[in-house]
C-alpha cells in the first residue's frame, strides 16, 4: 500500500491509504510523522491488521522503537519538497496552507467551546530535536461522548485514556491529566507533519493550519501536486541531507 497523496481513501478519523487491491492501512499519521521528522527517507513497514497499533496516541513509542532499531545511511541525497508559492485549501472557516520558507515551520491554531481547551495556537521551527522535544509525546484527543457513539456504531473500540486525552464538557477525565498545557494543539501539528509525509519528501516551507483537520491536510496535499509551479524537488549540499 504506498504512502502516497493520492493513496489517501478517508480522513474521517485519522489518514487512511489504500491500494488499487482495495488493500487499506488506517491511522498512519503518528508513525509517518515520527519517521519524516528523525530523518527516515526509505521504509517498509510490515503489518498483521487493518491499523497502525495507536500505542499511546502519539509518536513518542514510535520514536523509540526506531531508536532502537537504528538507522543506516545510504548512499544517496536526501529530496526535499520546496515550495515555491503559496498554496492553501480553506474550507469555511478552516484552512490549511504552505508557504516558501527556508525551513520546515509548523503553525497551527484551534478552538474549541471547552474550556479544557478554549482558543490554542503553536509556532514552531521544526527539526528532529524540536519534533522530539516539542511534539512527539502529544497525545490524540476526543470528547467523551463521540468515543461512546463511535463505539456504538463499531469504531474506536479501543480506544480508552490509555491512548487519547478525554475530555467531558470542561473537564480532562484522564487521571494523569495533560502533559503540556497545550498539549491538544501540538498534536494537531504533529498530526499534520504525518499528513504532509504522503508527499514522499520532507518540506523546505512553513505549513500554517487554523481548525484543520486530516481531511484539509490531505486537501492540501492534493492542491500541491495540482500545481506544479509551486514547488520543486530539490536535494541540499551533502553535508546537510544524506538520506537513511
Amino acid at each position: 500500500v504506498p504512502a502516497t497523496g493520492e493513496a489517501v481513501t478517508k480522513t474521517q478519523l485519522g489518514t487512511v491509504i489504500e491500494n488499487a487491491a482495495g488493500v487499506s492501512v488506517s491511522t498512519i499519521e503518528h508513525l509517518m510523522a515520527a519517521l519524516v521528522m528523525l530523518g527516515i527517507d526509505n521504509a517498509v513497514v510490515e503489518l498483521d491488521g487493518p491499523e497502525m497499533p495507536i500505542m499511546d496516541g502519539s509518536s513518542l513509542p514510535f520514536v523509540q522503537i526506531l531508536d532502537r532499531a537504528g538507522r543506516r545511511q545510504q548512499d544517496a541525497l536526501r529530496g526535499y519538497i520546496e515550495i515555491l508559492e503559496p498554496i492553501e485549501f480553506v474550507e469555511g472557516d478552516k484552512r490549511a496552507a504552505l508557504l516558501p520558507a527556508d525551513q520546515f515551520e509548523v503553525a497551527f491554531e484551534i478552538r474549541f467551546p471547552s474550556a479544557a481547551i478554549g482558543r490554542q495556537t503553536v509556532d514552531l521551527v521544526m527539526d528532529e530535536q524540536a519534533f522530539r522535544d516539542e511534539l512527539a509525546n502529544c497525545r490524540t484527543f476526543g470528547f467523551l461522548h463521540e468515543v461512546e457513539y463511535l463505539r456504538s456504531i463499531g469504531l474506536a473500540r479501543g480506544g480508552s485514556m490509555e491512548n487519547a486525552v478525554v475530555i467531558e464538557g470542561d473537564r480532562i477525565l484522564n487521571p494523569e491529566g495533560l502533559r503540556r498545557p497545550d498539549e491538544f494543539v501540538r498534536h494537531k501539528a504533529l498530526d499534520a507533519i504525518g499528513d504532509l509525509y504522503v508527499l514522499g519528501a520532507p518540506i523546505l516551507g512553513r505549513f500554517e493550519g487554523v481548525l484543520a483537520g486530516h481531511s484539509l491536510n490531505n486537501q492540501l496535499v492534493r492542491a500541491l501536486l495540482a500545481t506544479p509551479h509551486a514547488w520543486r524537488y530539490r536535494t541540499l549540499a551533502p553535508e546537510l541531507a544524506q538520506a537513511v
